[in-house]
Parts: C-alpha cells; structure tokens; sequence
C-alpha cells in the first residue's frame, strides 16, 4: 500500500458493540452446488469476528455478494443456503435469512433481532447500485445500522458501495480477518525483516507485470516460477521448445531483469526442467538441463537440481512471500518441485527461522495438496486483493477505513466534537 496510514484503521478489538447494529462486509462468495455450500471456508474465517460482536451483545448484520446476478434477483445467487451453514457453524446462535439487503422488510426483520443474534441479508448484487459504489444505496445499507465493520480483505479491491462508499456514513471498522490480512502483508511487504524472498509463479507474465515490477524494488530474491519462467529464459535467449511462453513479452521481462539489477534484487531461474511432450496424467516426463530442452517437449516443473538451489537459497532468508506454483502442480508429477519447496518453507516456519506468507487460489491449493498450509505463518484467502497488493496499489476498501472520518458517538465526545 502506497502512502496510505494504516495506524489510522480502528479495529473491533475494544468496541463496545452492546445493543448497536452492527453491519459486517464480509465476502462470502463461495461454491454452493446442490442447494447447499459446498466449501465454507471464507465463512469459518469470519466466525472469530461474528463470534466477538455477537458476545458483545451486538446485533449483528452480516452483508455479501455471491456470483453475478448483474442486478438481477436470481435463485441461483441466493445467499439463503449460505445462512444455513453459518447457521450450523455457529453453535445455537439463531441467524435470521432476511430476503433482501434494503426496504422496510429489511427493516423488521433487522428490528426483530435480538442482542447476540445475526441476520444476514440476501445479495447486495441484486442492486444495481453495489457495484457502481452509488452513494444512494449506500446511505440505504448505512441506515440499517449504528456500526461499519469490513471483514472482507478479498474484495479490497473492489470500490463497490457495500465496501467503500459506506465506511463514509458509519463509524467504520475492520475485523479481525481484515487486520489479520494486512497485518501478514505488512510483514511480508511493507517492512519485512531481511533478507526476504519472493515466489512469483504463475502461467503469464502479461498478467503479473505490475506485481514483478513492484517486486523487484522490494524483495531481495525474486523466485520466478510457472510458464512466466519460461518467458524469461525465452528473453535471455533459451530455447523452451514446445513450452507455454509469451514472446511478444520479452522486451518487458528485459526491463524487469534491468530494474532488478539497479535494484540489486537476484532474480532465481531455473537451472533444469521435468519436461514432457504432454500435459497429461501418467505421461512420460525427464529431466534435461535448461540449455536442452527438446523442441517437441515443454516445461511442466522445475527440476531438481533448481529446487535444491531455491532451498539452499531459503535457508538464507527471513520473510518468504509466495503467490504462484512453480509447476503444473495439479497434475502428478509435475507438483513435486512446488511441493518440495513448500515442504521445506514450513519446516524453517515451524523452526522460527522463516515468516512465511502465502496467498492466491493456487498457491492455497498446492499448499494444501503438500499438506503444510498450516505451517506457515499466514495463508491469505484473497485472489484479486492479494495480487492488488503485490503490485503496490492501493485498496478502496483499507484506503477508506484508514480515512474514514465519521465518529461512534463515544469517539466524538472524547475527542471533544460534541
């Protein structure tokens, strides 16, 4: 985040929420098949926020969005089975499924609420409004409540009225995901103890420019991975064969590496590759040197050699940020160079020797698939606001909470407003 104080975001941590309405931002966009939430794992990350207002004798409101209905209502983007489940994860507290975000309905079955209950209204995307940041519509979500709190980092990103214009008519707050979140980037990014690796993997560099860019005047070891470190040795005059590459990117991967140098950032390349003629389960793969790669096989993970390279390079660090595996980890083998390294990243967290900070969809997946999630210091559930992060700009959702000037009623007559 770039000139944005973030010692200015007030938390929930000593707020007295008895008897106030409490709205919470939380994103709970999550797969539901069959009529009911086939993953809950964003729902479970909220519960420590939910958990500490509704102990606090809050009733609280609890606002997403799910899919694209475009404005529209629609069955298919109900945030009713989502309810259900936050139903069952919440040991006994009732939670209300109320059927629309605004209007007097919403109103009742907000007045109706007891201190220590939940309701969750249905989509915000419904409204037309959401998604232009309609300072109308905020006004409208506002009205339903005394308090703001955004405890969804992964939609940071996004100046959407439930997420920005709002935190401009409410007290406004940020969870304990939320600050968990920027806390782990802030160690990873913003003022790491160093030395500090980034991984960067991932199949285009046309799609992580920005991120590199930033990267390279941050980190100390930049660790290119996936079909981006093809492009890069395509750059420097290797031929990937039948590799997934970007030629048309060379001249920007030659800038990188120029601003790296100035930087005194070392970019890590691979030194061998597991190649094979395809990407297929069972199919055959070999390792060759990265100079041999044969013209009808492509590169489908790192090779051995580099990854003891990328761990003896680790051990030599004391912040890893990682977003991007460094292979086609979803099919076997060709996830063992990503799995090894993450192996080893968790054993120097669990040892105290490494902060280690993950983030992005496939980068949690291979991190789960290796088993070792857990270890790390923080994996972060944030897709877009994640990358939005790495690349250095700033967040409509922290950028208002650390500006928000509108005062609880207590915050106005200490300060002596009122």
């Amino acid at each position: 985040m770039q000139d944005i104080d973030l010692s200015r975001i007030k938390t929930i941590d000593a707020l007295d929420v008895r008897g106030k309405r409490v709205l919470v931002r939380a994103d709970l966009n999550v797969p539901v098949e069959a009529g009911g939430v086939a993953d809950a794992t964003r729902i479970k990350r909220i519960m420590p926020t939910i958990s500490k207002l509704t102990h606090g004798g809050a009733k609280v409101i609890v606002m997403s969005h799910l899919g694209r209905p475009k404005g529209q209502q629609s069955a298919e983007f109900s945030l009713r089975p989502v309810a259900s489940k936050m139903q069952e994860l919440m040991d006994g507290t009732p939670v209300r499924f109320i059927g629309d975000c605004v209007g007097d309905d919403v109103e009742r079955g907000i007045d109706a609420l007891a201190p220590g209950e939940v309701a969750m209204l249905e989509n915000l995307r419904y409204h037309s409004g959401e998604e232009k940041n309609d300072t109308a519509f905020a006004k409208k979500l506002a009205a339903l409540g005394d308090i703001y709190v955004n405890d969804a980092f992964s939609s940071a990103h996004r100046a959407h009225a439930s997420i920005e214009a709002i935190a401009h008519e409410l007290p406004a707050y940020a969870g304990s995901l939320m600050m968990a979140e920027i806390k782990a980037l802030g160690l990873a990014l913003e003022r790491p103890e160093r030395p500090v690796m980034a991984i960067v993997g991932g199949a285009k560099v046309s799609t992580k420019i920005d991120v590199l860019t930033n990267l390279v005047s941050r980190m100390d070891v930049l660790v290119v991975g996936g079909g981006m470190a093809n492009t890069f040795l395509y750059a420097q005059g290797v031929n990937v064969g039948n590799s997934l590459y970007e030629p048309d990117f060379a001249a920007t991967v030659k800038d990188i590496i120029a601003q790296a140098k100035l930087s005194g950032c070392e970019i890590f390349l691979p030194v061998d590759e597991v190649v094979a003629r395809e990407l297929a389960p069972g199919t055959e793969s070999w390792v060759v040197d990265v100079n041999a790669i044969p013209s009808d096989a492509m590169v489908l993970d790192q090779g051995p050699k580099s990854i003891a390279r990328l761990k003896a390079r680790l051990g030599e660090m004391r912040t890893l940020l990682w977003n991007g595996p460094l292979g086609a980890f979803e099919i076997a083998p060709f996830g063992e160079g990503t799995a090894s390294l993450a192996r080893e990243a968790a054993r120097l967290t669990k040892e105290g020797k490494l902060v280690s900070v993950a983030g992005g969809g496939d980068t949690v997946r291979a991190l789960n698939t290796a088993r070792v999630a857990q270890d790390f210091t923080y994996v972060s559930t944030a897709g877009g606001a994640f990358l939005e992060w790495l690349a250095g700009r700033e967040l409509p959702a922290v950028t208002a909470l650390a500006t928000s000037e509108v005062l609880s009623t207590r915050e106005a007559v200490a300060t002596g407003q009122i």
